[in-house]
């Protein structure tokens, strides 16, 4: 949750009157490299998703996260809906392991009720394109892909194309903001 990314990502959609929960998995807050088990990550979810139901005051919640934050997040509301969720963020879907193209990590979305918003950047390496564009097409209406032209997995864009982290962030949080007000009605 102290990641630079998520730190930056956080600021980016406080500034467009979107509010963050950030937390870690029990891993994380150890200092382990291994993550968690599975049953352990998506009560962690579950239990964020309850904490910001009951500091949020009514105003509508929207679930996700980094990579493997947000395919927890999705595992989660596929077992049963999240309550009060609205819709899943996932900033990096990792659709496969790097160099293992695979839309086998897409198979629960069929479980997914609530609307997606994927955010992937052309150069992620977890998330072949040519894979993910079919399965998002394949969820109908309840998904939505932005593509992030020359970002990798971490949304970190080469010097080369002129966009600055700062652009990039944006980016993102416009996207949110953009989405959010379709998906809630509200910002």
């Amino acid at each position: 949750m102290r990641h630079p990314f998520m730190e930056s990502i956080s600021g980016g959609l406080a500034a467009r009157g979107i509010a963050s929960l950030r937390y870690q998995f029990p891993y994380t807050e150890k200092m382990m490299r291994r993550p968690d088990p599975q049953p352990v990550l998506l009560a962690t979810v579950r239990s964020a998703i309850a904490f910001a139901a009951g500091v949020s005051d009514g105003l509508p919640l929207l679930a996700g996260g980094k990579s493997m934050g947000g395919r927890m997040t999705s595992l989660a509301e596929a077992e049963g809906p999240l309550p009060g969720v609205r819709g899943i963020v996932f900033f990096g879907f990792p659709l496969h392991p790097s160099g293992a193209p695979s839309t086998k990590r897409a198979e629960h979305f069929a479980s997914v009720q609530v609307p997606m918003l994927f955010l992937q950047g052309t150069r992620d390496a977890l998330a072949d394109l040519s894979l993910l564009r079919p399965v998002c097409e394949g969820l109908g209406n309840r998904s939505t892909l932005i593509i992030i032209d020359e970002a990798d997995h971490s949304f970190d864009v080469p010097k080369r194309t002129g966009k600055s982290p700062a652009a990039a962030i944006a980016e993102l949080a416009d996207a949110v903001a953009a989405w959010s007000m379709r998906v809630t009605g509200s910002r």
